[in-house]
């Protein structure tokens, strides 16, 4: 009895111990929260919203690029700023992967950074400031509101050579494209809202000659060929000429549906595009976001929310960057 009571006893301040580690290190690791930073740096997230705002009234373009940073970010193994980091004599920035062809406007989220530096230096992650841009990037362009959590840390290494392998091409089947992004947690209808966001910005001739030239694809609408061509004259474009089409001719700047219609009706400027509009998978769900925009907003809001969780560096992981493009030297 007396060894049972011992053995009781034991075990009971055995757990006590472990619960006593276990919130320990909840406290240094709450993981991601919403207002992380409330008591160490509350004007966080209001400073954010206005650098995005000021940018924004001078320089429209820089939305877009706030809301491709999260899809380049996140969905290369963590949403850690990786994407940020400048190439070393060791390793290749994932800027400079073909992958991020035509991504611009990284010295606008060192600005940002500046201005919450300047704030509470030391305190807010690179990570967390490029999610928080592409959240107030979205409203800017007439999209919907996220809530979205913070407390990520920044990684210390580029991806750059996994990249491939998370970042589905615009020529992949949409298979592969559906297998990624389902590896994430994004489901069918999410993986068909966040293409959505090809509703804003425009398309480098490069990514799309070979659907004009030597011949046009059939499957494009003619009428929006001419214009296709008009645009892209060159079977082989210059990559540093400015030659591009729009996404949405429509309404170019705003984040909407019309997207939907468009590629249903053959106007879709990649493949991707086109095979979203014509798989038996996605097409029910094309349908319903060209029919509703709150629909398409309430996927695209789930579907921004599971990209921006996705393996973030938490509690001690990682470090906060002092400027966004260089790891911090460590002596």
């Amino acid at each position: 009895m007396a060894s049972k009571a011992l053995f009781l006893l034991a075990f009971l301040s055995f757990s006590a111990v472990s619960l006593r580690h276990a919130l320990a290190d909840n406290e240094q690791d709450p993981g991601l929260v919403m207002n992380f930073y409330k008591d160490t740096c509350p004007q966080a997230e209001d400073i954010i919203k206005e650098q995005v705002k000021l940018l924004y009234k001078r320089h429209k373009n820089t939305a877009f690029s706030w809301l491709r940073n999260i899809f380049h970010d996140c969905a290369v193994q963590s949403c850690d700023a990786s994407l940020l980091l400048d190439s070393t004599r060791r390793t290749l920035s994932e800027k400079e992967t073909d992958r991020s062809f035509g991504l611009r406007n990284f010295r606008y989220l060192d600005t940002i950074k500046e201005a919450v530096e300047r704030e509470c230096p030391g305190v807010v992650s690179c990570a967390d400031i490029l999610v928080l841009s592409a959240r107030d990037g979205i409203v800017s362009l007439g999209g919907p509101h996220i809530p979205l959590k913070t407390g990520r840390r920044d990684g210390r290494k580029s991806r750059a050579d996994v990249v491939e392998q998370y970042l589905p091409d615009h020529n992949e089947s949409i298979s592969v494209v559906l297998e990624r992004f389902s590896a994430m947690g994004v489901d069918t209808p999410g993986l068909v809202a966040l293409l959505g966001a090809h509703s804003v910005g425009r398309t480098h001739c490069v990514k799309l000659v070979h659907r004009l030239y030597p011949e046009v694809d059939p499957a494009l609408n003619p009428d929006h060929v001419e214009h296709m061509l008009y645009k892209c004259p060159d079977a082989i474009p210059d990559p540093k000429a400015v030659q591009y089409v729009r996404n949405d001719r429509g309404t170019p700047m705003v984040l909407d549906n019309n997207y939907y219609r468009n590629i249903l009706d053959n106007k879709g400027l990649l493949i991707v595009d086109h095979q979203l509009a014509t798989d038996k998978r996605t097409k029910p769900y094309v349908k319903k976001m060209a029919k509703s925009q709150a629909y398409f907003f309430k996927e695209f809001a789930k579907a921004i929310t599971k990209l921006s969780e996705n393996n973030p560096l938490t509690g001690t992981k990682g470090e906060i960057r002092k400027q966004c493009n260089v790891a911090n030297k460590h002596h």
